[in-house]
C-alpha cells in the first residue's frame, strides 16, 4: 500500500485552520476553492467534484475537535483502499502545520493521488493565509 505525506504550513491560526478544515460539507468555499468546485452532503458522505472533473465520494470516519484532526476514506472503482486524516497543529502563536496522510492502493495510483494532494496544498495555504491576512 503506498503511504502519501504531505507536512505543510499555513499562515494562520490553527483554529482558524480547523474550523475551515472540520467544515465537511464546504471544501469548495471554505477550504480549497479552485481545487473543489462543488461539495454535496449525502448522509456521512460527501459529493466532491475537482476542477479536473473528476467526482469522489468521501466517507466521514472521525472528526475530532480535541486532536484537530479528521478522517476520510475514499469509495470508488478505480480505488481498492484510500484513506486519508488530516490533522491541524500549532506552529507559533499565528501559524498552523498540517499533516495530510492518504493511504491508497493500487500502488500505482499513488503519483496521481499526491499531485492531486499538492494541488490541493497550494489552495489551502492560498485560502488560509489569505484569510488570516
Amino acid at each position: 500500500m503506498a503511504s502519501i505525506h504531505k507536512e505543510f504550513i499555513i499562515e494562520a491560526h490553527p483554529d482558524q485552520v480547523w474550523d475551515a478544515l472540520r467544515d465537511f460539507g464546504a471544501l469548495h468555499t471554505r477550504l480549497v476553492p479552485g481545487f473543489v468546485l462543488d461539495t454535496r452532503l449525502d448522509g456521512d458522505a460527501r459529493i466532491v467534484t475537482f476542477a479536473n472533473g473528476t467526482v469522489a465520494r468521501e466517507l466521514l470516519v472521525d472528526c475530532d475537535d480535541a486532536r484537530r484532526r479528521l478522517v476520510y476514506a475514499v469509495a470508488s472503482e478505480r480505488l481498492k483502499q484510500h484513506s486519508a486524516s488530516v490533522q491541524v497543529f500549532a506552529d507559533d502563536d499565528s501559524r498552523s502545520r498540517v499533516t495530510w496522510i492518504a493511504d491508497v492502493l493500487p500502488n500505482e495510483i499513488a503519483p496521481y493521488i499526491s499531485s492531486q494532494m499538492d494541488l490541493g496544498v497550494s489552495a489551502m495555504q492560498s485560502k488560509l493565509g489569505r484569510e488570516a491576512a
